[in-house]
Order: structure tokens, then sequence, then C-alpha cells
């Protein structure tokens, strides 16, 4: 199993545009995080511009599955997405 990163870069106002589809994007968050695939979600703030998810799983499959599902993605919420994989080399995740 591999550390990845998700990264969203949110439209400007996020924090009102979301309103309507929050609960579906938390939805299907905590379903990938049921399968022990998403371990730690959540949006950076001060100001709230940027979603930061830390994956870990076999491929990139599940999280390029997440981001075409994601409302957040399909209302045109993420003006950007990048998936980086994570050497994670200090802490109990550590290989």
């Amino acid at each position: 199993m591999k550390y990845f990163v998700l990264f969203y870069d949110y439209v400007e106002g996020m924090v009102e545009r979301r309103v309507p589809f929050r609960e579906a994007h938390l939805a299907l968050a905590r379903e990938a995080a049921a399968r022990g695939e998403l371990l730690l979600g959540g949006a950076l703030s001060d100001p709230v511009d940027t979603g930061v998810l830390v994956w870990r799983t076999a491929d990139i499959a599940p999280i390029e599955r997440f981001v075409a599902g994601d409302p957040y993605m399909k209302n045109g919420l993420v003006r950007s997405h990048r998936i980086r994989p994570w050497n994670v080399v200090v802490g109990s995740a550590a290989s």
C-alpha cells in the first residue's frame, strides 16, 4: 500500500457555495474512509481555498473514482486537483 495526497483548489466563496453539496461530498468521503482508503480529509482555512485528503491505497484508481463522483467536482466547486504520491518517513505510518 502507498500513501497519496489529493489536493483540491477551490473556487472563490467555497464556504457558501458548498452548502447544497456538502452532505453528499461528506457521505462519499465517509464511504472511502470506511473502506480504509481515505485516512484524513478537510479544508485548509484562512482562507478556505484548498482541500487536502490523505489516502492509503495500492494505486490511484480509488482516488480517481472519488474525484469523478465527488459532488464538489461535478458542480464546479473545484478549479483544479492533483494527486501526489507521498513518501511518509516520520510517524507511526512510516515505512
